[in-house]
């Protein structure tokens, strides 16, 4: 089984990233194979300034190594690596229809608030094809607003077929585990646009300043209070064990306890909870060149399967074929 995932590098990761799917991504790196990549031209589409695209980019892949993705067990590489995909790309564009884009939540959105629309959000859905077949993926993870994007590659790869013989495999979307809702700062789910967040890899102090700014209600200190209503409450679970999660829910219904104590057990167990992967990614910064030569392996790797497809796509269109 082949898995592929790619994520965007349109800023620095944060708990609900990392519960609502990078945890799940690591998870599926056993698998016989697996492909990681930082889809650095899909975000194009919204980041404009070269240097924060290039640093988002190294960061993410810099996140991801931390957080536990094994470059011996999956590669992890930069989507601008690896050419075939935007040649692939346009062999789809010419048998993907406008009707089928059209459709697609993206581009009806800003559609519909009247907001401008250029051709890369349009055809996003093709890239986003291309990027899935290239690597013959049987299973691809995504959060069920990314559903319709592997509805669309299939569409996409099935009318390819028909037009030309059984060239891709046709990928089947895994739902990610988004149960578990993540609140933010103010109560919402944890979202970057609602500037919300509370990152993986902050620095200590802002940590511990953002984890204290969290909403509460105006519930004097010596009256019991609800934990099953509060955002705090919500967020030490994630990190907590059942056994300490029942001791500071006693502490709530007893009352006597503050917001600001239920805050520091928050800002201990995350601290805790992501100590290794702080120290891991320390050690990989200062060593940029190691970081090169996994994203340099991981395309390499990726090529190797990318080639193949693409000439099995070209050969079926009628396209001269070309030396792996």
């Amino acid at each position: 089984m082949r898995v592929l995932s790619g994520i965007q590098p349109t800023g620095r990761f944060h708990w609900g990233n990392y519960f609502g799917a990078i945890r799940q991504y690591i998870a599926l790196q056993d698998n016989e194979q697996a492909f990681y990549f930082i889809a650095d031209l899909h975000a194009l589409t919204t980041i404009r300034d070269a240097e924060v695209l290039r640093q988002n980019t190294l960061d993410a892949a810099l996140d991801l190594l931390a957080l536990g993705l094994d470059p011996q067990r999956a590669a992890l590489f930069r989507q601008s690596d690896i050419p075939e995909v935007t040649e692939l790309t346009w062999l789809l564009m010419t048998v993907t229809q406008m009707s089928l884009l059209e459709k697609c939540h993206a581009y009806k959105d800003k559609k519909a608030k009247g907001l401008p629309a250029d051709a890369g959000l349009f055809t996003y859905p093709v890239l986003m094809a291309a990027d899935i077949l290239i690597y013959d993926s049987d299973i691809v993870p995504v959060g069920v607003d990314q559903v319709q994007h592997i509805e669309v590659a299939r569409d996409i790869a099935g009318r390819f077929n028909s037009l030309y013989g059984e060239v891709f495999v046709l990928p089947e979307a895994r739902t990610l585990d988004e149960t578990a809702k993540v609140p933010g700062v103010d109560g919402e789910k944890m979202s970057k646009s609602y500037d919300n967040t509370i990152g993986i890899f902050e620095p200590e102090k802002k940590l511990r300043k953002r984890i204290m700014s969290i909403k509460t209600d105006s519930t004097p200190v010596e009256a019991p209070k609800n934990p099953e209503t509060c955002s705090i409450f919500a967020l030490y679970k994630l990190f907590a064990t059942p056994e300490q999660q029942a001791a500071l829910a006693e502490r709530y219904r007893a009352g006597g306890m503050g917001y600001g104590e239920a805050k520091q057990a928050l800002f201990e167990a995350a601290m805790e909870h992501f100590h290794e992967a702080r120290e891991r990614r320390e050690k990989l910064a200062a060593d940029p060149d190691t970081l090169r030569d996994i994203l340099r392996s991981g395309a390499q790797r990726a090529r190797t399967k990318a080639r193949e497809v693409l000439e099995r796509a070209r050969e079926a269109c009628g396209l001269p074929a070309r030396p792996l």
